[in-house]
């Protein structure tokens, strides 16, 4: 039977890449799926997205890929921006394509059954094809107040994610691996000297590597 692996945030963190495909033994006839933050802060950003697009992998888009396809759609660098420009300028024109057509989710017409993927989050109430764009790429958590917020505070939106599918999503480092009844967070902070972490389904396994060494500082 063929597998599902769905990778956390990988920012260009090749090496960590390779090494948990191989870790997985993943083969031709697994369906890898990256969570997006696939470029950015890392050592090798036009690496990991030949790599993805090579081997056909699926992705959705992360919040920092989206910023180094707004820096090539603009031209316009912020003092913020400038790693994103500089990974912007390693990228080839095919896979500045790739990128520019990942998906900002994969429901379950892709995935199968029972299973979405994201990057950031989904609001719970709200129903997918209503979702909005600034929380698909960047929602962390629901607040006391019931309003979606980026920041760390209130609840993970993932612990009040109704179901009954199951969402795979990243972008949540600081509070790393999350392991909610419906949801499951698989940014474990590689590129801030932690792990790249997997989950393979369909036995719902958990794989995971360490960091070579620190490549960025932890931030929002």
């Amino acid at each position: 039977m063929s597998r599902t692996i769905l990778v956390g945030d990988v920012h260009g963190c090749i090496d960590e890449l390779s090494a948990l495909l191989r870790a997985c033994a993943s083969t031709t006839q697994d369906r890898v799926v990256l969570v997006g933050d696939l470029v950015a802060k890392g050592p090798d950003s036009a690496a990991v997205v030949q790599l993805a697009r090579e081997s056909n992998f699926l992705a959705v888009l992360g919040n920092h890929d989206d910023h180094v396809l707004s820096v090539i759609a603009t031209g316009e660098v912020s003092a913020k921006r400038v790693h994103h420009a500089e990974v912007a300028a390693s990228l080839g024109k095919r896979d500045v394509a790739w990128l520019q057509a990942l998906p900002l989710y994969l429901d379950e017409s892709v995935m199968g059954p029972g299973l979405v993927v994201v990057h950031g989050g989904l609001v719970p109430g709200v129903p997918l094809v209503q979702q909005s764009r600034k929380d698909l790429l960047n929602l962390r958590s629901i607040t006391d107040q019931g309003a979606a917020s980026k920041k760390i505070e209130g609840a993970p939106w993932g612990s009040l994610w109704p179901g009954p599918a199951r969402v795979v999503f990243g972008h949540d480092a600081l509070r790393g691996l999350q392991q909610h009844r419906h949801a499951t967070g698989l940014d474990t902070g590689c590129v801030y000297g932690h792990r790249l972490t997997a989950l393979v389904l369909p036995e719902n396994r958990l794989v995971s590597v360490t960091a070579k060494r620190v490549y960025s500082g932890l931030d929002a």
